[in-house]
């Protein structure tokens, strides 16, 4: 007995990760490194228990497993009495969120009925980990509520990715609602840090959309990073009856729904980038009046294209807000209508809508 507690506190300060099944195919040891890399499982018990797996845990081993990766790669090593190396898919739960992980598996018999899991290439699996609690970070990112400056407005943010490259955000400056609306290049990790450093970077305290823009573009460039990195953004205040806005390198419109019909609004200037030297960024005003709505969007909006290679464009936009009373009525319909016109979003899909 006491040799059995002195082996398994060798085993589990080993940095390999370590999983001992009995016949049944349950769990019965895990080490700290194991439990490390599956921080939504148990110590103990199931397979699908001990990794978190998001299938129903307490029919693993059932015929519902069969063709699970994991539970044949043990089943095998019993029936063999030889050990087995395999390559594990598998989706687990990670802070409530599934996600797909894969490892190198080696299970060899150990007598007595029970073999021992250890995981190779544990780094990929570390990475999905990490990849996971960056999504959560960039979530926690997004506006946390409904009502800025007395304006209520809805948002939709959907990345193709678990990282995404687009930032909505909206905040109140001197009793006034601003919203901004930014698209990064690039895609996945680089693009979701990119947009982090926006997200730090944008000063919410300044009253002008150009002179935010601007501020921003002197810290991009602080960052010295090369041509293929730019970021386009679109940016207003709405104060008692107008609009103050400003874009850079956004060449999506900016959309005002009133009485008499839909408005799309442009204006020039490029890109948050290292391309130009004291580039000038410019606003404009547009008056509105109660009951208008006004819209943001990102290029994966207006660039999605269908099985058939035809994109939503503005007009689609367009015609999606002319049904729409409110602005969450807006987003509903757009998401709705977007994922009905392509199933496989393969761009981040961002969208800002206010109540004037």
């Amino acid at each position: 007995m006491k040799i059995d507690k002195y082996y398994r506190r060798i085993i589990d300060g080993v940095p390999t990760a370590v999983v001992v099944a009995d016949k049944n195919l349950k769990a019965v040891f895990t080490n700290t490194a194991f439990r490390t890399l599956f921080p939504m499982g148990q110590a103990d018990g199931t397979l699908g228990t001990v990794t978190g797996c998001i299938y129903a845990q307490k029919k693993c081993g059932g015929e519902e497993c069969r063709g699970c990766p994991l539970f044949d790669a043990f089943e095998d090593a019993f029936c063999s009495n030889q050990a087995i190396d395999r390559r594990i898919y598998q989706k687990v739960n990670s802070e409530g969120v599934t996600h797909d992980v894969s490892y190198s598996l080696t299970v060899k018999p150990l007598g007595g009925g029970l073999c021992m899991g250890t995981i190779d290439d544990a780094y990929e699996l570390e990475i999905a980990q990490e990849l996971q609690t960056a999504k959560s970070i960039q979530q926690r990112l997004l506006p946390a509520g409904n009502w800025a400056g007395g304006k209520r407005y809805s948002y939709m943010y959907i990345p193709c990715r678990d990282i995404g490259g687009d930032l909505p955000d909206v905040y109140t400056v001197d009793g006034s609602a601003c919203g901004v609306i930014a698209d990064v290049s690039g895609k996945g990790i680089s693009a979701g840090m990119l947009s982090a450093f926006v997200k730090a970077a944008y000063d919410k305290n300044e009253y002008s959309p150009a002179k935010a823009i601007s501020n921003l573009n002197a810290k991009f460039s602080e960052l010295n990073l090369d041509e293929r990195n730019y970021v386009t953004v679109a940016a207003v205040r709405i104060d008692g009856d107008s609009i103050t806005y400003s874009m850079a390198g956004h060449n999506v419109p900016i959309l005002l729904k009133t009485g008499s019909g839909i408005t799309r609004i442009m204006l020039n200037s490029p890109p948050v980038s290292n391309w130009f030297e004291n580039p000038s960024y410019y606003e404009d005003v547009i008056h509105y009046r109660k009951g208008d709505i006004l819209v943001l969007l990102t290029d994966g909006v207006t660039e999605c294209k269908n099985a058939r290679g035809e994109m939503f464009g503005a007009d689609g936009a367009i015609k999606t807000l002319s049904v729409s009373r409110t602005a969450d009525e807006f987003i509903k319909n757009l998401e709705y209508t977007l994922k009905k016109f392509n199933k496989n979003l393969d761009d981040d899909i961002t969208a800002i809508a206010f109540d004037l």
